[in-house]
């Protein structure tokens, strides 16, 4: 039993809002990640759900309890609360209370913030209203190492997306073989990411193993060969036949064939009208530079037609480019091209196929949205997207299709290092409340139990999967174009970015990782107007609004219920 049992429940509050900060976080933050991979077409929505629920918890138990301590220690000395413990409790709840409360209404709008600047945000504010705004530690020890952080988070990640893409568009993509130059560019990269996500395990989560630096560095090597030679084994025998060869024939599970893949027969030629694809188009839907300028001129023409006091003169930027005057472009208000809904089975009401089907849309509405056609509508902010899209340089579709499969293992990896990193933002507070509630004083160093990292890493999996498309919608495609071999530079240069900080401890914001790596790649697609430019200003004045308000909401909260009166 609780040794603070009178405040029971302050705690279930506690546990309660600290399971919705932790759904809003998937809803938020992992949302925002895996953006790039569905905005690309590397993975479905549903795909995306189900790689990150295996991924979020494995990052979450395997490393995430090294940053969840940094959470709880740095920022705010426990030990002030040393003469009455619960009122560190009631810091807890006031804390999570309100950064949940924040990231609601932030994620229903479509803003990507930070969710690590909610959870430290209601940290300061319930210090300054507990214990006075002097005792949180702003040195470079606490707040302040973090807030470093935070400035220069979004150029490394920035720079080494832009770096990668740089390095693969000048070695792979521009050269005239490129679908063969990115097969055999495959195993590298898959080093690199597997290689990277070893570390970070070996680093933070052998807590068990007393490992030299020798060891380590011979189990990150023995582990990133071994997904090397497992893609070599398996993964690019299947891209070749499918890639190059076009065999229409092949079902995914015959990537378990490996290399016997290589010896099938050339495939016939496809049966007329054959509904199934054998390769996507990732370029479907974008215009390119040419087809966009035919189509304003079109439209602009068009338009004088209609109206015949419009006056219109082209006007030009350089002697080979002519620019138009952007057509107004109508909003479509109609929502039955948001979603990939089943239709609904014949028969009356009642019926049990028609009560399962509408059941089914109930418990999957967050995974039934076409979001890269969500994306292209321009209801967040005023941008000429379509212009944008088409200022960014096609690549062969064979190429891109080859980078999928690395963008799949990038996504993973990204979701191992943000469950590794990011659950600290749920657990911290939780873990707290639960020290001292159940022993009644504030210990020295406690280590987060098992069960509270998969309390955290369930409540992120399920916030992706119900509420994690209203993110989506916002950031991938409108922010700039995204294709594969684009989506796996974003991802694995934040990958990197935070296995870096996880294990220098730092909670650094994931949202700001892969924002400045997708700004960074966009960069280098073209010119500056590749990029959202209004979308990515209000996403950082989000990301700067984020820590004041929640400080005010929680300090508020905190001053309140300490100076309420009694009777």
């Amino acid at each position: 039993m609780a040794v603070l049992s009178q405040f029971n429940y302050i705690f279930v509050i506690t546990t309660i809002f600290a399971f919705l900060d932790a759904w809003n976080i998937g809803a938020n933050d992992v949302a925002n990640s895996f953006a790039t991979s569905v905005s690309s077409r590397s993975l479905t929505l549903k795909q995306a759900v189900f790689l990150a629920s295996i991924c979020e918890l494995g990052g979450s138990i395997a490393a995430g309890s090294g940053v969840a301590d940094t959470m709880r220690i740095r920022i705010v000395d426990r030990h002030h609360f040393d003469a009455s413990p619960s009122v560190l409790l009631l810091a807890m709840m006031c804390t999570v209370v309100s950064s949940s409360l924040f990231l609601t209404v932030a994620t229903r709008r479509g803003l990507p913030v930070s969710t690590t600047h909610a959870v430290v945000g209601g940290f300061v504010g319930t210090a300054a209203a507990s214990i006075g705004i002097g005792n949180v530690n702003w040195g470079w020890g606490g707040f302040g190492r973090i807030l470093v952080t935070w400035a220069i988070a979004p150029w490394i990640a920035g720079c080494l997306g832009a770096s990668l893409f740089l390095f693969t568009k000048t070695t792979v993509l521009t050269k005239p073989k490129a679908p063969r130059r990115a097969f055999y560019s495959i195993p590298f990269y898959t080093f690199v990411t597997v290689g990277s996500v070893s570390l970070l395990v070996a680093w933070k989560g052998l807590h068990v193993f007393e490992l030299s630096t020798a060891r380590i560095l011979i189990a990150v090597l023995a582990s990133a060969t071994g997904g090397a030679l497992l893609q070599i084994v398996f993964v690019m025998p299947y891209l070749w036949v499918r890639g190059v060869r076009d065999d229409w024939r092949l079902k995914w599970y015959h990537v378990f064939q490996g290399p016997w893949l290589l010896t099938r027969d050339m495939p016939p030629p496809a049966p007329q009208g054959l509904s199934r694809p054998q390769m996507k188009d990732f370029y479907e839907g974008y215009l390119s530079r040419e087809e966009f300028q035919c189509l304003r001129a079109s439209e602009t023409l068009l338009r004088s037609v209609q109206t015949p006091s419009l006056s219109w003169s082209p006007t030009f930027e350089s002697d080979t480019e002519m620019v138009l005057p952007p057509p107004a472009v109508k909003e479509t208000n109609s929502r039955s091209d948001d979603g990939l809904v089943p239709p609904r089975p014949p028969g009356p009401g009642n019926s049990f196929r028609v009560l399962a089907w509408r059941v089914n849309r109930f418990l999957l509405r967050g995974v039934e949205k076409d979001i890269v056609n969500m994306q292209r509508r321009n209801e967040v902010l005023k941008w000429d997207i379509a212009d944008m899209h088409s200022r960014a340089a096609r690549f062969d579709n064979r190429a891109e299709y080859m980078y999928s499969s690395l963008q799949i293992l990038t996504a993973a990896a990204t979701s191992f290092a943000h469950g590794a990193n990011d659950v600290s933002n749920a657990v911290a507070p939780f873990t707290t409340a639960y020290e001292v509630w159940s022993t009644g004083t504030i210990p020295d160093r406690v280590s987060i139990p098992i069960w509270v990292l998969c309390f955290g890493g369930a409540g992120i999996v399920l916030g992706l999967a119900t509420f994690g498309y209203h993110v989506m919608r916002t950031m991938g495609n409108r922010l700039t174009l995204i294709s594969p071999s684009r989506g796996f530079c974003m991802e694995l240069a934040s990958a990197i970015t935070v296995l870096t900080a996880t294990k220098l401890q730092m909670p650094i914001s994931t949202t700001q990782c892969i924002t400045g790596a997708t700004i960074g790649v966009g960069l280098v697609n073209g010119d500056w107007r590749c990029i959202n430019v209004r979308l990515a200003g209000w996403i950082y004045l989000g990301w700067v609004l984020t820590v004041p308000v929640t400080a005010l909401i929680s300090g508020c909260l905190m001053g309140f219920l300490l100076n309420a009166p009694k009777w």
